[in-house]
């Protein structure tokens, strides 16, 4: 076990491109996205010991200890590799709830990774992403630590490259619960499958954006506002829209026009998770320590 207190990114994520392709009898859909990470999301503060409890601070108003992604993730690998150690865990939470940046996911595979790392349990890739998996259809995105084209139900996961661009995301001050949006009359179910080489060569665009600007009007205002600038559009089902530039300095000075009361940040995209950026630089650093 690895005692000291260690820092870990849990990185934000753009679906840059969601194409709902069909229903299961199960009521799940099949689409087909593109995930790219971006270098900006909460961190976590984790100290291994000896207990076999997972404490978390500070707590989050709403949600149970037990209802937190990240005890769950946690718990689970404990059950998963036989572990008897605990951890206190200290969340620095920036990434909105419900903005389809991918939050809560992140916050799993975050711990999820380090954990495995600190415990030195030595699950591989595939086992934490099947962990993962049954605690959110997002995390082994997370867990895996490339950016990926997704297929099926977003298990399927192929290594992709888009570009890494500069992006301004925007939240509205709406929460949107993803069930709303997919259980909708009049989403778009039947997009056509394509391969990626073809998407990646198409416009991008994002089959939820039209439900959910015409269920939340702060989305639709602030996505035409965002339209006068450049390529913009949802992300996920969540309520955070982004649009993207080729510099910081484009993005910044789109973001310095926004009004105060609107939440905001500029990020670069990143198809190498930081979270693995993170991981790879501990165990540099513990290699040569022995």
């Amino acid at each position: 076990m690895i005692s000291e207190t260690t820092h870990w990114p849990s990185p934000a994520k753009l679906n840059l491109f969601l194409y709902i392709t069909g229903r299961q009898e199960n009521g799940y859909h099949e689409l087909q996205t593109l995930f790219q990470f971006l270098d900006h999301g909460d961190d976590l503060a984790i100290t291994a010991n000896e207990s076999g409890d997972i404490t978390l601070t500070p707590a989050i108003p709403g949600v149970a200890l037990e209802d937190n992604l990240i005890w769950k993730a946690a718990t689970a690998l404990q059950k998963q590799s036989g572990c008897q150690q605990g951890a206190h865990i200290e969340i620095n939470k920036v990434l909105p709830m419900g903005g389809g940046i991918g939050g809560g996911s992140s916050n799993a595979a975050t711990a999820l990774v380090a954990l495995n790392y600190l415990w030195q349990t030595e699950l591989s890739d595939e086992e934490l992403a099947a962990i993962g998996l049954k605690l959110g259809a997002d995390v082994p995105v997370f867990t895996r630590g490339f950016a990926a084209f997704a297929e099926g139900v977003g298990e399927k996961l192929t290594k992709a490259s888009p570009d890494e661009k500069w992006y301004l995301v925007v939240r509205p001050n709406v929460s949107i619960a993803t069930v709303d949006i997919f259980t909708h009359p009049d989403l778009t179910r039947n997009t056509p499958k394509r391969e990626l080489a073809t998407l990646l060569d198409s416009d991008y665009g994002n089959d939820c954006e039209k439900i959910v600007r015409m269920l939340y009007q702060e989305v639709d205002k602030q996505l035409s506002w965002l339209l006068q600038y450049a390529p913009s559009r949802l992300t996920g089902t969540g309520s955070c829209v982004f649009a993207e530039f080729s510099s910081k300095k484009d993005a910044q000075n789109v973001l310095e026009t926004l009004s105060d009361n609107v939440s905001a940040f500029v990020a670069k995209g990143r198809n190498l998770s930081p979270l693995h950026e993170t991981l790879a630089k501990y165990r540099l650093a513990h290699k040569q320590s022995i």
